[in-house]
């Protein structure tokens, strides 16, 4: 009796319970590489559902575009726009449940811009500036010391510069969600500068006329030049760096104006140019004895029109055709010496030189038996070749003899082979050993008058 009461109740009992079904839950979550959100983006999706057996994703304008995975991985996005996402969730219980979000994908952000100079960097210097940024929605623009100072317009318009040297102009863009920036640098140049620097032609450097002087314009920021000259030949010129020849003595003026469309300045200097004396002057000249020379320690041979002393190695073929002046010391006692035509070098120890000039000396005065005649004091006298141009300069055995160390100072007269007209004054016998060497002065005449 009390077993059959025992399954009433139990059968009682298990007919009162109802099966319920799962329910499904549907939740995803996301996490974009880099947090780029520019194309291409690539997104790795987690699932988060509850209750849910079967799973189908739909990835509009993704690739791969669905899948039926829990967790489907890595969706790739190769175009601008939104698109829905959407995850449905399933069980046996007959279970369903959804989810739908939207993303948006951006245009890959592009930031460059152009840098347009309007006429010229001279200061006030104008730029323009285009934009050339893509998948931008906000602009800021920053001048370095520019007006106006900042912009938030696509294209700015114009930025003026005042300040010369290099000011940097910074783009910031934004899509709203991602930030980039880029630095160009505009220059302006230096502020106008007028001025020049001058050199006279090497065989005028004693400034006397007519004296050609070769200008060297170091104007800034210039673009046109105007010139002018007082005494000149030329007394206007454009040219940037002209050359020109003085014919009046005295001091002369020389005006730069230098401009470059935006501003002017002028600059002035005065040059002073003497009387032609058509006298040149060499002072303290070193000649060397032969031991001096051939050793190449202080040379014996002398260019008038070079205006150099040479030793034997400086010697070559193009140098030997404009020595006017050899000097021969026999030895360090200066028992010996004279002056010696280039094209007699067969008379001394030196080498013969090839295609020599012929140079008229006169060592010995006293033993000249000539009309020729300048003394020492007359030599220092000499301001022009007046002198020089009235005096007879012939060979004579006697004026070719050897002259010794006891009388100094002492004058050498001369004639060169242009008929030039010049006098040497031996100012003293420096004994060094095999490097001894006279001191001397040349005065010479700048230009023949008797040829």
């Amino acid at each position: 009796m009390k077993k059959i009461m025992s399954f009433l109740i139990l059968g009682c009992i298990c007919g009162c319970v109802k099966e319920e079904a799962i329910p499904v839950v549907v939740d995803f979550e996301f996490e974009v590489f880099n947090d780029d959100f520019s194309v291409p983006v690539q997104i790795v999706f987690f699932n988060r559902t509850q209750g849910a057996e079967d799973y189908e994703w739909r990835f509009e304008g993704g690739s791969p575009s669905r899948s039926v995975n829990r967790n489907p991985g890595v969706i790739q996005y190769e175009s601008q726009g939104t698109y829905e996402i959407e995850l449905i969730g399933s069980n046996q219980d007959g279970s369903r449940d959804s989810k739908l979000i939207e993303i948006r994908i951006d245009e890959p952000v592009v930031i460059d811009f152009e840098i347009n100079n309007l006429v010229d960097n001279f200061s006030p210097a104008v730029y323009t500036f285009t934009n050339t940024s893509t998948g931008a929605t906000t602009y800021s623009w920053t001048f370095d010391e520019g007006t106006p100072p900042t912009s938030s317009e696509r294209d700015p318009g114009e930025v003026v510069f005042v300040n010369p040297g290099e000011h940097q102009v910074m783009l910031e863009v934004s899509n709203g969600r991602e930030t980039y920036d880029l630095q160009k640098t505009v220059t302006v140049a230096p502020l106008l500068l007028s001025d020049f620097g001058y050199q006279p032609a090497f065989e005028d450097d004693d400034y006397q006329v007519p004296v050609r002087i070769q200008f060297e314009n170091n104007s800034i920021s210039a673009t046109s030049f105007q010139w002018s000259f007082t005494g000149a030949a030329t007394s206007t010129t454009n040219d940037e760096n002209p050359e020109i020849i003085f014919t009046d003595p005295g001091i002369q003026t020389i005006t730069l104006t230098s401009s470059n469309g935006k501003d002017s300045k002028t600059t002035e200097k005065t040059i002073e140019v003497f009387a032609n004396t058509n006298l040149r002057t060499f002072t303290d000249v070193r000649l060397g004895i032969n031991t001096a020379h051939t050793s190449n320690t202080i040379g014996s041979f002398f260019s008038i029109a070079d205006r150099e002393t040479y030793t034997n190695n400086e010697i070559n073929n193009e140098i030997g055709k404009t020595i006017d002046l050899v000097f021969f010391g026999l030895n360090e006692e200066f028992t010996r010496n004279r002056f010696v035509s280039p094209d007699r070098l067969s008379e001394t120890t030196f080498e013969p030189l090839q295609n020599p000039k012929n140079t008229v000396f006169i060592n010995s005065q006293e033993l000249c038996n000539c009309i020729a005649s300048l003394s020492a004091q007359e030599f220092d006298a000499l301001q022009n070749d007046a002198r020089l141009r009235d005096l007879t300069i012939e060979e004579t055995p006697g004026g070719l003899q050897s002259f010794d160390n006891v009388e100094a100072p002492r004058v050498v007269l001369f004639q060169t082979q242009e008929g030039k007209k010049g006098a040497i004054k031996i100012k003293q016998f420096v004994r060094d050993g095999q490097n001894s060497y006279i001191i001397v002065d040349i005065k010479v005449q700048k230009e023949s008058t008797n040829l």
